[in-house]
Formats: structure tokens, sequence, C-alpha cells
């Protein structure tokens, strides 16, 4: 992970010991190899960039899948009910496996995730799907992996090149560009929900990725959820009794997903993708998440394309590309 800011302080991360076992060890002093000593081999980088693609296909059937969703559940009750379900999942396999709780330090942060990426940006995308299209909503996924390396800029000091830069915000100028002239370029109320959960997202990546260099991706995913119960267990049987559900095979099938693939899953190997090849190179590969997102809403949904869409989509790649090659 070159651009990370480890990279720049090798003493920092120059620990064999896991960090749980050293009280005084500062909460980002990573458990396992560093890294930065990971992406430095080719092939480690490669299984690091393999596990956030992984990730990016799950997260690209979130907004199909939450409409489908919307088609049987209140926005509230599809919320809390997904996430009560991925906690079951999640809990489930924390027992089994007897994963201890995490250290006291680590409370914090795991708190940011389950606030940015349990509850917020679950809750604030699917009030926004109430009265946008998945394309215009995708406009959110557009800017997040430039907010996403931002964010982790100013959380972990890392310092991305300048190539870096210009190919992430070209990158991001693509997408937008395209889901917008999507959408009809027309501004919704549900922009605010948008752009809310664009930076409450970012900001549970950011922790999550720095959390995962301290404990496996999974768990970090796995104690938000958990953590979350008391909220969401009551939430899930209050929002029900107001929002009945009516259960159909698109609202099941979208609800499942949304619990079991988007919430858990896609977290586990988006979250361990992020450790190894760094926080801003894992949030590049977003960029193609748009467009994956606009390919699932023509077969699910019943939406169409532009000719636009081959465009934008060999110039995310281009971007891509060199955001994955650029050094800090």
């Amino acid at each position: 992970m070159k651009t990370e800011s480890s990279a720049t302080d090798r003493r920092a991360i120059a620990v064999s010991t896991p960090v749980d076992a050293q009280p005084g060890t500062p909460a980002d002093t990573p458990a396992e190899p560093p890294a930065d000593r990971l992406a430095g081999a080719p092939q480690a980088s490669g299984f690091g960039t393999l596990l956030a693609a992984l990730g990016v296909v799950a997260f690209s059937l979130t907004f199909p899948a939450t409409a489908w969703g919307l088609e049987g559940f209140g926005p509230w009750s599809l919320v809390a009910v997904r996430s009560v379900l991925a906690a079951l999942i999640a809990g489930g396999c924390l027992l089994a496996l007897r994963v201890p709780l995490p250290a006291r330090r680590h409370w914090t942060g795991l708190a940011v995730v389950a606030a940015g990426v349990v509850v917020g940006f679950p809750l604030l995308t699917t009030l926004a799907l109430r009265t946008s299209t998945t394309a215009h909503a995708a406009v959110v996924v557009g800017l997040l992996p430039l907010t996403t390396a931002s964010l982790s800029a100013l959380r972990m000091g890392t310092r991305p090149s300048r190539t870096f830069w210009a190919a992430a915000l070209a990158g991001a100028a693509a997408v937008v560009a395209f889901t917008v002239q999507q959408s009809g370029g027309a501004l919704t109320t549900a922009d605010l929900y948008l752009f809310g959960a664009l930076l409450v997202c970012a900001a549970g990546y950011t922790e999550g990725g720095r959390l995962a260099r301290v404990m496996p991706g999974w768990q970090v995913i796995g104690w938000a959820l958990v953590f979350c119960l008391p909220l969401t267990v009551p939430g899930a049987a209050l929002a029900l009794t107001h929002e009945p559900a009516h259960l159909t095979a698109h609202s099941v099938a979208g609800l499942l997903w949304v619990a079991a693939g988007s919430q858990f899953l896609g977290l586990v190997v988006w979250y361990r993708g992020m450790a190894i090849i760094g926080i801003p190179k894992a949030s590049q590969l977003q960029l193609a998440q748009p467009l994956l997102t606009l390919v699932w809403s023509v077969l699910l949904l019943g939406e169409h394309l532009t000719p636009a869409a081959p465009l934008t989509a060999a110039a995310v790649l281009v971007c891509i590309a060199v955001t994955q090659r650029a050094r800090g």
C-alpha cells in the first residue's frame, strides 16, 4: 500500500506482536503483516484488488435490490430488517468461531462504521430511492471514491500523488456527468439524502479500512452489525408496525441480498481488500460501481441506457488503471 501514511513511517508499523497482546500499543498498529508490505508483493496486491473488486460487484446490486425491497417494505422497515438479518449472520459467525470482543480502544471506530455503513448509508439511500431512480442515486457512488480518498488523507495522513488525484478527479467527473445525464440532469429532493449518504459512507469506509489493518475485515463489519442490534431490533419491530410488509418474490429477494450480500459479505471482502491495497486505491475501484449498477438496472428493473455508456465505461477503466499504478 504505497499511498498509505504508514508507508512513510515504517517505524510505526514494524510490530510483529499481536496488537491486543500489548495494552499500550496504539490502536492503529497492525496485528498482522503491515498492509503496505503486503501491497509490495504483486500476488498479495492482486489478491487485495480482487477482493475489493468483488465488494464493488456486491455493492453494485444494492440499489436495484433496494428498489425490489421497497416493493414490499417501507423504507424504515427495510433498513431495520436488513440490519437485523445481517447482524444475525455476522453474530452466528462470531459465535461459531468464538471470536473475543474487540479491544475497547476500537469501539469508537466500530461506532463510526456502524453509524456510516450499517445505519446511515442504507437509510439515507433507501429514503432517496423512494423518489429517485437508481441511475440518479448512482451519483452518490460516483463521488464516493474521491470522498473516501479525501477523508482517508485527513484521517490517516495519506498523501497520494498528483497523478492519483488527477485520475481520481477525472474518473469522478466522468461518472457524475454520465449519471446526471442518465437522470435527465434534474435535481430532486432526494439529493440531500444522497449527499448525506455519501459523507457518512465515506467516513465508515475510511474507519473500517483502518480497523481492517488490526483485525480481520469480516470482524469489523460483524461487530459493527452486532453492536447495532439494541437499536435495530426494536427499530424493526416499530417500523413493521407502522409499515406492514407485503411479501413478494422481488421484495424478499431484494431484502435477502441487501442483508447478506451488501450489508455483510460484500463488506467482508471490501474491508479486507482495502487493508491490503490501501484505502485510496481500493476506493477508486468503486468508479466502476455506477456503471455496474446501471447494467443491473437494465437487467433487473427494465431501465434503459444511452449510447454514452460504453464511452463512459472506457474512460472509467482508464482512470482506474492510472489510480492503481500511481504512487504516493
